[in-house]
């Protein structure tokens, strides 16, 4: 059996995260860069399995890399390289230091909009991107009520170290694991007027909860039910929230999903596997067109969680 993600703890040092914080904002972007590269390549080196689910991620994507391991080896460091370019985007999000001018795409209106109209409810975002772009979004609107559901016990440092160097207040964030009939109720009244309950829709449960094998990027992958089983006992609309790198700028994507307002009982298990699977959809189409910005790096898959036979190392 294949360790389960929350239990893959932090590598490194809040000394060494605040070096490389310190770096950025004092030299900039391209001394950062180039202080990032043995950063990660030591980190890389380091981490197989999540080298390993790095490569077998890419290979579903590209297959002729299964056949040339140099390209293989270089696509996945390129991976590794993106993915701590996002934790500093994740330091100029809780710092507030992403402008409005560098935020493109509709998405930041249609929120926008949503606030204006009180029309609160639930937001998918996946390990896809930049999730805390959140943050600069709800900067522009100070009256805003959002709650965070996400696992937080195995990013001690990053957290801690997000809240020293940044000198901001989290927004309001809550632990998945925690989660009790009375703080269900709780979102249900925040969503009532006008909240947003933000929750992670690609990762498998912390302790065991209903989950599903989905078809995604050609093969099957468990998915958790939560998301979609809250949203549905919550019966408001669901939203899709995406935000990408690209160059200096960060394209924003926030559309609505379905509403599950007038979901009769009887119909929500049926509902929860059709919306679970158009959202495997959706996300394998994003995740296609920005493939180095998906920052799932632990044995996804179903056919990964053992060991095959191959020669990724």
């Amino acid at each position: 059996m294949s360790t389960h993600w929350a239990k893959i703890g932090e590598s490194g040092t809040i000394v060494g995260m605040q070096i490389m914080v310190f770096v950025q904002r004092r030299l900039g972007r391209w001394p950062f860069q180039i202080v990032l590269w043995p950063v990660i390549l030591w980190y890389f080196l380091t981490q197989r399995t999540a080298r390993q689910a790095s490569q077998r991620y890419l290979v579903r994507l590209d297959p002729q890399l299964a056949h040339q391991p140099a390209a293989r080896w270089w696509r996945s460091y390129r991976h590794f390289l993106s993915f701590g370019s996002a934790l500093m985007d994740k330091v100029e999000a809780w710092s507030g230091a992403i402008a409005k001018q560098r935020l493109r795409g509709d998405g930041f209106d249609r929120f926008s909009s949503s606030i204006a109209q009180g029309r609160g409810g639930i937001v998918l975002v996946a390990h896809h991107g930049n999730l805390d772009i959140a943050n600069s979004l709800a900067r522009y609107h100070p009256a805003l009520d959002m709650t965070v559901l996400m696992h937080t016990r195995n990013a001690g440092k990053f957290n801690l170290m997000l809240e020293k160097v940044t000198g901001q207040a989290r927004p309001d964030i809550l632990e998945v694991t925690e989660i009790t009939p009375a703080t269900a109720q709780e979102m249900a009244e925040r969503i009532s007027r006008g909240g947003f309950i933000v929750i992670a829709a690609d990762r498998i449960p912390v302790s065991g909860e209903r989950m599903r094998a989905l078809s995604f990027l050609g093969d099957q992958a468990l998915f958790p039910e939560g998301p979609f089983l809250l949203a549905a006992l919550l019966k408001c609309p669901v939203y899709l929230l995406s935000c990408v790198r690209d160059g200096n700028h960060f394209q924003i994507d926030f559309t609505p999903f379905d509403d599950t307002c007038a979901l009769p009982r009887k119909e929500r298990e049926a509902w929860i596997g059709r919306a679970m699977q158009r959202y495997a959809d959706t996300l394998a189409v994003t995740v296609r067109r920005h493939p180095l910005q998906w920052f799932n790096f632990y044995p996804f898959w179903l056919k990964d969680s053992g060991h095959p036979n191959d020669d990724i190392a």
